[in-house]
């Protein structure tokens, strides 16, 4: 990555933080964190006060992700690490991969929310390079089917709060229709 458009990079990433962290701590007790390897949700601790919402290597997409998967945890899912649930690695079988892509549908679609409040482009996530090819359609259109949904039948709350702040962080008009008419890439 060349210095000009690694420094472009950190800038929208400081914009992030600058936009959201704020609300975040006030309203959650919660912050975006940039972390140095995996994404990882971090209930707060004796020694860390923060429910931290750890996003991969400084990734602004990671962030946008990790992010959507804290607006849909209930309050109980919040108290426990990575919100209680299981991760199956890079690698999986079809079977796995469908079950992945299943519980993925909700998140990514918050995802490209999130994107299109900040004035940037959503790809879906598959994240299983290693793994059983298979055909993506069905996920994206999935994605796109929920996008439109939560357009319909409106965002929850945090997801809401969240989309507010980025449009107004990133000057940005809220998500209209026209976001959501085409499949995800």
């Amino acid at each position: 990555m060349s210095p000009l458009a690694r420094e472009f990079w950190e800038a929208d990433v400081d914009r992030l933080l600058a936009t959201l962290n704020p609300w975040l701590e006030r309203q959650w007790g919660a912050c975006l964190w940039a972390g140095a390897g995996e994404p990882v949700y971090l209930p707060a601790t004796a020694g860390q006060p923060l429910h931290r919402i750890v996003f991969a290597h400084g990734y602004f997409n990671s962030a946008l992700h990790e992010l959507a998967h804290w607006c849909l945890a209930g309050a109980q899912r919040r108290l426990l690490e990575d919100y209680g649930y299981w991760y199956c690695p890079d690698g999986r079988s079809a079977e796995q991969q469908a079950a992945f892509e299943q519980v993925e549908v909700k998140p990514q679609a918050l995802e490209w929310w999130l994107a299109a409040a900040c004035g940037r482009r959503f790809r879906t996530s598959r994240d299983n390079l290693g793994g059983e090819a298979t055909d993506d359609r069905p996920f994206r259109f999935a994605v796109q089917q929920q996008a439109q949904r939560y357009f319909k039948d409106g965002l929850p709350e945090r997801a809401a709060q969240a989309v507010e702040r980025l449009t107004q962080g990133f000057d940005q008009p809220w998500p209209d229709a026209a976001h959501f008419e085409q499949p995800p890439a």
